[in-house]
């Protein structure tokens, strides 16, 4: 990752560096270029005003042939005055370096006897003494003393008071040397800036992903040792590797719990088989050696006691893989009046239904069915003369309130009672032989259809529990 990240900058740099490099030299060249643009045309311009005073070409004063060559042709394309020590040029309106011997209005003051507008096209024809205002620009180069340069011409065109027309091509040298001294600045310099990036980011990622190296070292010990007890370091640094060891340390606290709730669920379950096993074994065993005293009865109630247990582990086991219950519209009225009826001969205590209407949800009528009896079971365990269910509907729940005349449950467990082979003290006899998986099983499948189950005190005293579950739209 480090040398991704390294080379990921480098090429991120040398792009960057590339385009700045390109633009710095192609805004250096253009202003170079202007700058020689407006010094050939001041250059140009002098030697046209003194042709437009009437100054006859062999008498032209002009600038050092060096920095500044200097062709002067008239309408004929002739060349009429050259800079001295000019060997060569290009870029201008003859490559003639050598004034033409034949005569010209412009160094005769005659005028021109064709007639014709013939001064290169360069824009329109000047006055008698005066100086084109267009100035046209070109590229080109230029030999003088043997010594050989880029240039840019500008040329002007004037017109003497006798009427002839000439046209001036002054040049001023291009400072190439400076951009080439800049390319090759840059070519030197960009390898080592993008070593140097290189590096820094190497080092620096290094450094950042050193608290990572950590987590993952501290997590495969873990892993190793199977201590789910042990956290990951968690930097200093508050940036998003921290948060990432504090949410790793979440995420482990909830493991462990998770396994700790496992293993305490194990040890429930066989601990709880393990009576009714043994009582039936014992049972068997003694009716083998004395079939006249087996006790059936007591071995049908042992058989039925490992069969609930055994389907609401099941149940159980099914919530927590996240099984999806059925999505069948049931009518808890009609179910909780359907159980209530059911059972009136067999419980101890009558059970008073209120709340009439239809009070329709979503979900497994079998599995909101056993909700509805270990909640039941529950209030007949603990009632003293009166059990209540309450039906009611709003804010698009269903509503289901169970309510008992008992001693209730205190604030403190109201959340415990929940947790699976949980009892309270007056519960512990198993009398009925509960193990303490109804109301775990209960509140499962009620958040498994989208709802809860919650315990509270009833209005005059004992335990309430309330059901509620979306109600269909």
């Amino acid at each position: 990752m480090r040398s991704r990240a390294a080379l990921a900058a480098t090429a991120v740099v040398a792009v960057a560096l590339v385009a700045a490099g390109l633009t710095v030299l192609l805004t250096l060249r253009g202003s170079l270029t202007r700058q020689s643009d407006l010094q050939a045309e001041i250059i140009a311009r002098e030697v046209a005003a003194q042709v437009a005073v009437g100054t006859p070409v062999t008498r032209l004063d002009l600038p050092d042939s060096e920095d500044h060559p200097v062709q002067v042709v008239d309408e004929h394309g002739r060349v009429v005055a050259v800079s001295k020590d000019l060997d060569a040029i290009s870029g201008t309106g003859s490559s003639s370096v050598a004034p033409d011997a034949a005569p010209s209005a412009a160094s005769t003051g005659g005028d021109d006897d064709d007639g014709h507008d013939d001064h290169g096209g360069r824009g329109e024809r000047p006055g008698r003494g005066e100086v084109s205002t267009d100035v046209d620009y070109d590229g080109g180069r230029a030999t003088v003393g043997h010594d050989t340069a880029d240039y840019r011409f500008a040329a002007v065109a004037a017109t003497a008071p006798s009427g002839g027309t000439v046209v001036v091509h002054a040049g001023a040298r291009l400072a190439t040397q400076a951009v080439g001294s800049v390319t090759r600045a840059m070519l030197l310099g960009l390898p080592l800036l993008l070593l140097v990036v290189g590096a820094v980011t190497w080092l620096v990622t290094r450094r950042a992903l050193r608290p990572v190296e950590a987590i993952r070292a501290e997590m495969a010990a873990i892993t190793s040792a199977g201590d789910l007890a042990r956290r990951v370091p968690v930097p200093g640094s508050r940036d998003e590797v921290a948060g990432l060891a504090e949410t790793t340390n979440q995420t482990l606290g909830a493991l462990e719990r998770s396994v700790e709730r496992q293993r305490r669920f194990v040890a429930d379950a066989s601990h709880e088989l393990r009576s009714p096993l043994a009582s039936l074994r014992t049972q068997l065993e003694v009716a083998a050696a004395h079939p006249h005293l087996l006790d059936v009865d007591g071995a049908v109630q042992d058989v039925v006691r490992l069969q609930d247990l055994a389907a609401g582990l099941l149940l159980l086991a099914r919530l927590d893989a996240g099984e999806r219950p059925r999505h069948d519209r049931v009518d808890l009225g009609a179910l909780v009046r359907e159980e209530v009826a059911h059972r009136a001969a067999t419980d101890r205590v009558p059970v008073e239904v209120t709340g009439i209407g239809a009070f329709e949800v979503l979900g497994s009528a079998a599995q909101l069915e056993r909700v509805l009896v270990n909640l039941l079971d529950n209030a007949q365990r603990h009632a003293a003369s009166s059990v209540g269910a309450a039906l009611s509907a709003g804010g698009g729940r269903v509503a289901l309130r169970v309510t008992d005349d008992g001693p209730g449950v205190p604030p403190a467990d109201r959340e415990r009672i929940f947790e699976r082979f949980v009892r309270l003290d007056d519960a512990r006899a198993r009398d009925e032989g509960g193990a303490g998986l109804g109301l775990a099983i209960a509140r499962g499948v009620a958040r498994a259809h989208g709802g809860d189950l919650t315990a509270g005190a009833a209005p005059g005293g004992g335990a309430a529990f309330e059901l509620w579950l979306p109600a269909v739209g």
